[in-house]
C-alpha cells in the first residue's frame, strides 16, 4: 500500500508578502557601505604632503618733513546768565576766526569742533545743597594750516584775539603715498632678510611666497599746549614742526623646500 502526502501551497497573499520582503533585503544590501559603489577621489590626500613655510614680519620706516599742521583752539566764557555767557563767547570766537583768516587760513579749513553750555555751581563747605552761580560756554575750532610759515602768526593772532584754550598742534604729511611706498619696500626687504637667515640656518631654500599682509601708520609729533599765556607783541611763539615717521609693517609667509 502506498501513501501520498500533500503540502499546502501558500496563498496569493503569502506569496506577495514574501516577494516584498526579498525586494527590501536587496535594497538594504545594495545601499550598505560594504556593497555600494565607492567614491573615486581625484587626489589622494596621502600623496600630497603639506607645504613647508616660514612666517616672518618686516618693518620699514621713512622720516619725512611735515607740511600740514592741525590746530585746535577755543574760548571759554562764564557769566551769571546764559545770554551773557553766549554773547561773550560768540564775540571772542568771532575775533579768533577773523585772526585765523588774517593769518592765511582758508575758510574751508576752519571747522567748529566743540560747542557746549554747562551750568556752574558752588559747593558750600557746610554740606548744604549746591548753588547755581552761572553758566559756561565753550567754543572750540579746528584749523588746518597748510603753510607752516604762517602757523606762529595764526597761534599768536588767535590768542591776541581772545582764545583762552589751545588743545594742541599736530603735524602731518598731506600726501604720504610716496613715503609709504618707500617704507613698504624697506619692510619687504627686512622680511626677506629674516626669512633667508632662518632658511639658511635650517638648511632649506626659499621657493616662493604664500601670503603677504600689510599695516601702515603715520606718526606725527604732537606739540601740547596747556593754554593761552601772555605774549609780548614783538616776540612770536616759537613752533618747531620736527619730523614725521611713516611706518609700514608686513607679515610674509615664505614657501621653503
Amino acid at each position: 500500500m502506498s501513501s501520498t502526502s500533500h503540502l499546502p501551497l501558500p496563498g496569493p497573499r503569502v506569496r506577495w508578502l514574501g516577494t516584498g520582503a526579498l525586494a527590501a533585503l536587496l535594497v538594504v544590501a545594495l545601499s550598505s557601505p560594504a556593497l555600494g559603489p565607492r567614491p573615486t577621489l581625484a587626489i589622494d590626500p596621502a600623496s600630497s604632503p603639506p607645504e613647508h613655510t616660514i612666517s616672518v614680519s618686516g618693518t620699514g620706516r621713512v622720516t619725512v618733513a611735515p607740511d600740514v599742521a592741525d590746530l585746535r583752539l577755543g574760548v571759554q566764557a562764564t557769566k551769571p546768565t546764559v545770554k551773557q555767557a553766549r554773547d561773550l563767547a560768540a564775540a571772542a570766537m568771532t575775533r579768533v576766526i577773523a585772526a585765523l583768516r588774517a593769518a592765511g587760513i582758508a575758510e574751508r579749513d576752519i571747522q567748529t569742533a566743540v560747542l557746549s553750555l554747562q551750568p556752574v555751581y558752588t559747593y558750600p563747605s557746610d554740606g548744604t545743597a549746591p548753588k547755581l552761580t552761572g553758566y559756561q560756554v565753550t567754543n572750540t575750532v579746528a584749523a588746518t594750516v597748510r603753510t607752516l610759515d604762517r602757523l606762529a602768526d595764526a597761534v599768536d593772532g588767535a590768542m591776541a584775539a581772545g582764545a583762552t584754550t589751545i588743545d594742541g598742534i599736530t603735524f602731518r604729511v598731506a600726501d604720504p603715498t610716496a613715503a609709504q611706498a618707500q617704507a613698504r619696500m624697506a619692510a619687504m626687504a627686512d622680511a626677506k632678510s629674516k626669512a633667508q637667515a632662518l632658511a639658511s640656518a635650517a638648511g632649506v631654500s626659499i621657493t616662493g611666497v604664500a601670503q603677504i599682509s600689510e599695516g601702515s601708520s603715520v606718526t606725527p609729533p604732537p606739540i601740547p599746549y596747556a593754554g593761552a599765556a601772555p605774549l609780548k607783541a614783538e616776540v612770536a611763539t616759537p613752533i618747531q614742526p620736527g619730523v614725521s615717521e611713516v611706518q609700514v609693517d608686513v607679515s610674509v609667509v615664505y614657501l621653503i623646500d
